[in-house]
């Protein structure tokens, strides 16, 4: 069937069998009402006013108050939007203005169902909160024509919410997001509310499931609080909702599991005063946990509370079409009369649905009235807030709050050159100093694998903060650690996107599950950045590790370090990608990237202890140029080579200076020389990134005509993509992860992924050959030979089941001092 088959609109859930006894378990609030007349008269005039300017904005390229009789030519050619969420979120959002305007509330709004822009467009022009932003969106007649004509065409708003929607904080496309984020932007944010609409069709996936426990890592003492709202229309695209089947019992049963207190709004006749009330008593309950914590005496588990709103999708939209129920049904999810253009029934019933708003009597006509033209008249604005500051649209918190780090000196947590260190274990070290001088500015978000990627040393300073453990609860932890990715994610984009900073320390392998969202906050972040009025804001920083050649106690599922081509694919101007070789190196990269604003960063390196080549000013000077010539690992310091040796991540720069190594010793007539490359951005083609070396830097390091070997740490492809368009790249062959993996020893899996020093060195005396006489009479001969060295070594490990000893010993060049 092409549809969900209904026998009435907004069909009622069927019973379940749990006991009425669950009913006890919802909040027991006073039913009295608690609007004035004047206020439900208000928030009916502003619902009305909202709501025909949504469905306007779906239909009119003219016309936009109903002046005339509807005509095809008033009609748009393409027909894009979302009507079926879009009643629901003007009801939530009048009903959030009255709330601020009557207790100054510090709040902001996220939307889930981002699909219902003209909805919160509509109210952001009837607050006046688009003009401060976007001067052509006045609140006159000229504005609103723009905003209705303009909508979903070239030039004008896109049909979801993005980050030129001021107040917005959240990339409104794909869905599951959006409570997450909410939780990320109250952290360290006291007096701040974020109501979060969560639509029953985002409540069905995964990350939106596990956000629900959001609530479990706010400290009420130090954070604000999330007001959730579940927005229960019924129907997704074409099928009913799990939640529209769900009844009140089952409901009450599933959000007091996951430990809130529930309210369900629902009384349709009364839903002003239902749903006021709600948010009332909501308000008071937050209020109650926060005073409570904040004067010493905490509620242990507090039970925050949560909203249910049932109202039908499409609400107050055409009832039926040939037939079919549209209000209360899934055809009112996208454009309910889809042929309006063209068809005269369509038409008709278009002109009913806008004249029932009765424009006429929201907004001024014409100049005869001693008013502008097309104002909303006055009681459309009376629950507006009056201070401007305080209006949803308008919150600083959303695009200009950004507070700097203060980022410390890194040159004291380095280490010696010569000696062995964990990369992780040292800006371990580095990032307690960083929580020290950032107490209430930066957070680390982690899937439960801080100890793991040997990142503990922060736990010296800062607990976890997880509210329900009592080992963690009100100790202002710094912490995040919840075992999804998704989670951590979306909090970190609210944290971050309200101004702070904060670091997503996490397996290689499973980086990749964020990969869609990573999509979609860059997409926000381009956008926001070709605006004029959004401010700074940090990057987004992922520090990836237990990469994949040190995997091997885990096996093939913890080897993938895909996520770099992901970064790979964004828009340059907000990628990075480093591959630091050292501990001292990653400790001047992720002191670049905490101070870096508005990028997304990727930090990729190893948990284990390797080799430290660079002093901490050397280190330094190499991140700064992103690639340099290691002269103590070349022959006669780099000059005049044969072959280019690169390497491109910890452990495979480890095994391209043993590949040197090794050939300083077999084929001592073999010039070699060795580049390290951990900017990964330098090596496109002049132009393509900012960070790109122009042709003459790139064959400065690389050389203009000699063979380049490059020992890569992820897959091949990306950095063939990345040099092509760069002249004479045919010179350069790429090993990589070859997407071949096991339970095995270290060494083993560099072997099997042709990644080993012997590979490197064979690939080495074959290129090095076409350019030395000397080397090509012997070149089969030796690259022979390299190769049943790696053959031995690979019957060793499968006879004794672990690497050579010594096999991970810092190389040593005895004829050249470094």
């Amino acid at each position: 069937m092409p549809g969900q088959r209904i026998s009435q609109p907004n069909p009622p859930p069927d019973p379940s069998h749990l006991p009425d006894s669950v009913l006890e378990c919802r909040a027991q609030t006073d039913t009295k009402p608690v609007l004035s007349n004047d206020e439900l008269t208000s928030l009916r005039k502003f619902k009305q006013a909202a709501n025909y300017i949504t469905a306007a904005m779906i239909f009119l390229k003219d016309n936009v108050l109903l002046e005339k009789k509807l005509a095809f030519d008033d009609i748009k050619p393409r027909l894009l939007g979302h009507w079926g969420t879009c009643p629901g979120i003007t009801l939530v959002y009048a009903h959030l203005n009255r709330i601020i305007k009557k207790t100054n509330l510090d709040a902001l709004i996220v939307v889930g169902p981002g699909h219902g822009a003209p909805a919160i467009l509509s109210c952001l022009w009837l607050e006046d909160s688009l003009a401060p932003f976007w001067k052509s969106y006045t609140r006159d007649r000229a504005g609103l024509t723009k905003l209705i004509t303009k909508f979903s065409t070239p030039g004008g708003f896109p049909s979801h919410i993005n980050a030129e929607t001021p107040g917005t904080i959240h990339e409104g496309g794909e869905l599951g997001y959006a409570l997450s984020v909410a939780f990320g932007a109250v952290m360290d944010n006291p007096n701040l509310v974020v109501t979060c609409i969560v639509g029953d069709g985002e409540a069905e996936t995964g990350p939106t499931a596990t956000a629900w426990h959001g609530f479990k890592y706010i400290d009420p003492a130090e954070s604000g609080a999330v007001l959730p709202i579940v927005h229960v229309n019924g129907f997704k695209i074409s099928e009913r909702t799990i939640y529209g089947c769900m009844d009140d019992k089952e409901l009450i049963a599933l959000f007091s599991g996951y430990g809130y207190q529930v309210r369900i709004v629902d009384d349709l006749t009364n839903i002003d005063q239902d749903l006021a009330g709600a948010m009332e008593w909501a308000l008071n309950q937050i209020t109650q946990i926060q005073l409570a914590a904040r004067s010493g005496n905490p509620i242990v588990k507090p039970r925050w509370p949560v909203l249910i709103l049932r109202t039908p999708k499409g609400w107050s939209g055409p009832k039926q079409l040939h037939g079919e129920f549209i209000e209360g049904s899934f055809r009112s999810h996208q454009v309910p009369l889809p042929e309006a253009k063209t068809s005269e029934e369509e038409l008709k019933l278009l002109q009913a649905w806008l004249s029932s708003y009765q424009p006429h009597e929201l907004f001024t006509i014409g100049s005869a009235e001693g008013q502008v033209d097309g104002v909303p008249r006055d009681d459309v604005l009376k629950i507006i807030p009056d201070d401007e500051e305080k209006r949803l649209g308008t919150r600083k918190e959303a695009n200009a709050v950004f507070q700097p780090l203060i980022v410390p000196d890194w040159v004291p947590f380095g280490i010696q050159s010569g000696h062995e260190a964990s990369c992780m274990k040292t800006i371990g070290k580095y990032l307690r100093e960083v929580i020290k001088e950032n107490p209430s500015s930066f957070r680390i978000f982690s899937p439960d694998e801080l100890v793991s990627n040997k990142l503990d040393a922060v736990l010296d300073i800062s607990g976890r903060n997880f509210q329900w453990d009592v080992a963690s609860r009100a100790q202002g932890g710094r912490v995040i650690e919840i075992l999804s990715e998704h989670t951590c994610q979306g909090m970190m984009q609210g944290y971050t996107l309200t101004g702070r900073t904060a670091l997503f320390p996490t397996y290689e392998a499973f980086l990749g599950i964020v990969h869609t969202m990573m999509v979609q906050y860059s997409k926000f972040t381009k956008m926001a950045f070709e605006t004029d009025w959004r401010h700074d804001v940090g990057s987004l920083n992922y520090l990836e590790t237990s990469t994949w050649t040190r995997q091997e106690h885990n096996g093939f599922s913890h080897q993938n370090p895909s996520f770099i081509g992901a970064v790979l694919s964004l828009k340059p101007k907000l990628a990075r990608v480093y591959l630091p070789p050292d501990a001292n190196c990653f400790l001047s990269t992720l002191a670049h990237c905490l101070r870096a604003k508005n990028y997304i960063n990727l930090m990729v390196g190893s948990k284990q202890p390797t080799s430290v080549w660079l002093s901490p000013e050397e280190a330094d000077r190499h991140c700064v140029a992103g690639a340099s010539a290691w002269k103590f690992a070349s022959t006669d310091e780099g000059i005049n080579p044969d072959v280019v040796l690169v390497g491109i991540g910890t452990e495979v720069t480890f095994e391209v200076i043993a590949a040197a190594a090794l050939l300083r010793k077999l084929v001592p007539a073999l010039r070699v020389r060795v580049v390290n490359v951990t900017d990964l951005m330098i090596l496109g083609p002049h132009g393509s990134h900012p960070h790109a070396l122009s042709n003459g830097d790139f064959d400065a390091l690389f050389t203009k005509d000699r063979p380049i070997i490059v020992n890569y740490h992820g897959y091949p492809i990306e950095v063939k993509g990345l040099v092509f368009g760069r002249p004479g790249i045919d010179r350069m062959s790429i090993e990589g992860y070859r997407e071949e993996g096991t339970t095995t020893s270290p060494f083993d899996m560099l072997l099997c992924n042709h990644v080993s020093r012997y590979h490197v060195a064979a690939a080495a005396v074959r290129a090095g050959a076409l350019f030395n006489a000397v080397v090509s009479t012997e070149a089969h001969l030796n690259a022979s030979y390299l190769m049943h060295l790696a053959q031995k070594d690979k019957e060793y490990i499968y006879r004794e089941g672990q690497d050579p000893d010594g096999t991970f010993d810092t190389p040593v060049f005895e004829d050249v001092k470094k």
